[in-house]
């Protein structure tokens, strides 16, 4: 039998999954249950996917890529390496890491997989990722919501009715989904959220905090040095994961930057207080979706049966006690908020693969869908209004149809908006593309010409919009696929080739060496006791910095051939300098 994967597709890290003797379970890389969502371009020529690639990003920010979920069905173009690259294909060079991973544990080639995004991913967003399928060489049998692939997982073990509302806040996108889970079937009753809003924001808030104290001191805006600023956000991530389990936490970066040649280290202490209040109003964000959910569903807190936490920023403990105060519960957290949206795609996998699982999923879409019309009050013609064929959180696959007349009986063409959103002005919604019908004809002398206008969404949450003239039997229809940032079969063909080439023998790299920091830390405090003094020149006190910075960066590449050459380097440079000083 085919294995079809389950993945997690995510901003900060990714993670594959299957079923096995009934249960989901990640696929493992190494010693690493999931990857991190980071691709980059080492100077050597490698492209680097997963933990080689972050390491990479806080000494070469400029060709290493990170939360490129983020841009997806964006017009957004990244560079790395001299290439320019779509999101969709930056996305398939991780999921054809997932691809590698899933077909060393399975021992056989796997070319299926079901596929998860946000909720609130829009429908470019969503047909980017199918696109990203593509290039990796899946065939992508689903795309299913986040919050519903994990609820999904939950419910493979709950023997009762549920009313679960699933809070999933991860590295880049937030999401709220009311699931019920009932005799077998998990159906999701209505979601809300903000694709822009996550991990990555309460990193960047801390960050711009222990920047703005370092300006304080020593004149000098981190956030203009590319290199310094990226160093700093990834020890603030690291911070922020220490502050989950820690009141307090040190940020240390030696040689972040230098003013007028002399270096500068980066050395405070953050406190969970501190790190809570900067991100309050963000959380507070959050219970807005909560409500919007609740009162979409009609349902009130205290008929929730439990409420899940899922994504990796649940962890941090003020989200916990937001939610639990806010809904009056204690959320649950008994699979691993990682992993969990990975195992319910494995889930439904197992499920497409028709593997004996007890658990049918019901998904809504979580946009109004509609087009533009035009209304005629008090004599008046009103354009730019806006038409809603499939309202929010209707459960899909779901087919809806409405007839629609020109204006008046000579006119014999329509051009058809499709937008999706919830204002009643067409233009302030999301358009989703057009096209035009022509050649109409009235059905009776006199009368208007009249078009049938049919949305159908897959269980995919893909559009499919249809127009036929009553008359005539003429039809256009158009696959929401053809908006500015779909690929075309050709491009999607370009990028499979390229990313083929690219992962040849020996130019991708995926698992991290396994080598020692072999910097002498008794070198580098001979250093930077000399950098602390006032006896170099600027010449000397240049070439030591210099040398120092290069260390550092070499060890946050674990490039130990290079390290033990800079370590020469600077115990020559040592041995000079302090012969000159003696």
């Amino acid at each position: 039998m085919n294995t079809i994967v389950g993945i997690d597709l995510g901003t900060t890290n990714s993670g594959v999954a299957v079923v096995r003797n009934g249960a989901p379970v990640m696929l493992p890389n190494g010693d690493e249950r999931i990857t991190p969502s980071v691709v980059g371009y080492a100077a050597n020529g490698e492209w680097l996917v997963g933990t080689p690639a972050r390491n990479q990003y806080v000494f070469d920010p400029d060709n290493t890529v990170r939360s490129i979920k983020r841009s997806m069905g964006t017009a957004t173009r990244v560079t790395m390496g001299g290439r320019t690259f779509t999101p969709q294909e930056v996305s398939a060079f991780i999921l054809r890491e997932m691809k590698r991973i899933a077909e060393l544990n399975v021992g056989s080639e796997v070319t299926d997989a079901v596929i998860t995004v946000p909720a609130y991913f829009s429908d470019a967003a969503r047909q980017a990722t199918r696109d990203a399928g593509e290039i990796a060489g899946f065939n992508v049998r689903r795309i299913i919501n986040e919050p519903t692939a994990a609820a999904l997982a939950y419910g493979l073990n709950l023997g009762k009715d549920q009313l679960a509302l699933v809070y999933d806040l991860g590295g880049g996108t937030f999401d709220v989904s009311l699931v019920e889970l009932m005799d077998g079937i998990v159906e999701v009753r209505a979601s809300h959220g903000n694709t822009r809003l996550g991990g990555d924001d309460f990193d960047e808030r801390l960050a711009r905090l222990i920047a703005a104290q370092f300006e304080e001191r020593y004149d000098l805006d981190l956030r203009k040095d590319r290199r310094a600023w990226a160093r700093l956000q990834r020890a603030a991530e690291m911070a922020k994961i220490t502050l989950s389990d820690h009141p307090f936490a040190w940020i240390k970066e030696e040689y972040v930057t230098e003013k007028r040649g002399i270096p500068l280290h980066l050395e405070c202490e953050v406190n969970r207080h501190e790190f809570e209040e900067v991100i309050g109003d963000l959380l507070d964000q959050t219970t807005a979706s909560i409500d919007r959910v609740l009162n979409d569903a009609g349902v009130t807190a205290d008929q929730l049966t439990q409420v899940l936490m899922v994504g990796g920023s649940s962890r941090v403990p003020a989200v916990w006690e937001l939610v639990a105060n806010y809904l009056d519960t204690e959320p649950r957290m008994t699979l691993n908020p990682e992993e969990v949206v990975a195992l319910g795609a494995g889930v439904q996998a197992a499920i497409i693969a028709g593997e004996p699982i007890d658990a049918i999923l019901v998904d809504v879409t979580p946009y109004s869908l509609g087009i533009a019309v035009a209304e005629a009050r008090l004599g008046r013609v009103i354009t730019d209004r806006y038409k809603v064929l499939i309202h929010r959180n209707t459960t899909i696959p779901v087919t809806k149809e409405d007839v629609f007349s020109t204006l008046y009986p000579e006119q014999d063409a329509i051009k058809i908006e499709v937008y999706q959103g919830e204002q009643p002005i067409a233009s302030q919604n999301t358009p989703l593309g057009n096209f035009l019908i022509s050649g109409l004809e009235p059905e009776h002398p006199g009368e208007l010409p009249q078009v049938t206008v049919k949305f159908d969404m897959d269980v995919n949450g893909i559009l499919q919009v249809t127009a036929q003239d009553r008359k005539t039997g003429k039809q256009e229809q158009i696959t929401v696929e053809a908006t500015p940032t779909r690929l075309s079969a050709a491009q999607i063909s370009a990028a499979q080739t390229n990313l083929a080439d690219s992962y040849q023998a020996g130019t991708v790299h995926t698992v991290t060496p396994l080598v020692p920091l072999v910097a002498d830390m008794t070198l580098l405090a001979r250093a930077n006791r000399l950098l602390d003094g006032d006896t170099l020149d600027a010449d000397d006190r240049a070439e030591l910095t210099q040398l120092v910075i290069d260390i550092n960066m070499a060890q946050a590449n674990r490039d130990e051939k290079r390290l033990d050459q800079l370590s020469d380097d600077l115990l020559e440079l040592l041995f000079d300098l302090e012969s000159d000083e003696a």
